[in-house]
C-alpha cells in the first residue's frame, strides 16, 4: 500500500486539516528554520555563542527530518508520536536556551513562533491520530 493510501485509511479528528495545507505550510516553515538555524550554527561556529546553546537546534533538525520516515516510510504512528514530542520539546529548549544566552538573537524567538504553534499543533494531531489508530 502505497503512503498516501495507507494514510488516507487512518481515522483521524475531525478538526484535521486537509492534505494540501501541509505542503504549504512546511513551505514556509523550513524557509525561518533555514534562515534562523543558520544564524545560530553560524554564531555557534564563528564562537559568539557556546556550542551548548546550538545542540537543540541541531537535535529538532535530526528529529525534525525523521518524522517523515518514521510516520510514512515505517507507518509506525507510536514512532512518529515519540518523534513529534522531541521535535517540540528540543525546539522549546532551544529558543529558551537561545533567550538566555544570546540577548541580540532574541529575533531567532520571535520568528519561530509559527514553527513552535505548528509543531505544538502538529504533536496534538499526531497523537490524537496514533490514540484514535491503536
Amino acid at each position: 500500500m502505497d503512503t498516501y493510501s495507507w494514510y488516507s485509511t487512518l481515522i483521524k479528528p475531525t478538526w484535521s486539516p486537509p492534505a494540501w495545507l501541509f505542503g504549504p505550510a512546511w513551505t514556509v516553515l523550513y524557509a525561518i528554520i533555514a534562515v534562523s538555524f543558520s544564524t545560530v550554527f553560524y554564531k555557534a561556529f564563528t564562537r559568539q555563542i557556546p556550542w551548548i546553546v546550538a545542540l537543540p537546534f541541531a537535535l529538532n533538525l535530526i528529529f525534525n527530518f525523521a518524522f517523515t520516515p518514521l510516520q510514512f516510510g515505517l507507518k509506525n504512528n507510536l514512532l512518529a508520536s515519540i518523534d513529534i514530542l522531541l521535535v517540540l520539546g528540543t525546539l522549546i529548549w532551544a529558543l529558551i536556551a537561545l533567550w538566555q544566552a544570546a540577548p541580540g538573537l532574541r529575533w531567532v524567538v520571535y520568528v519561530n513562533i509559527p514553527y513552535v504553534l505548528w509543531v505544538s499543533f502538529a504533536t496534538i494531531l499526531q497523537l490524537t491520530i496514533t490514540y484514535l489508530n491503536r
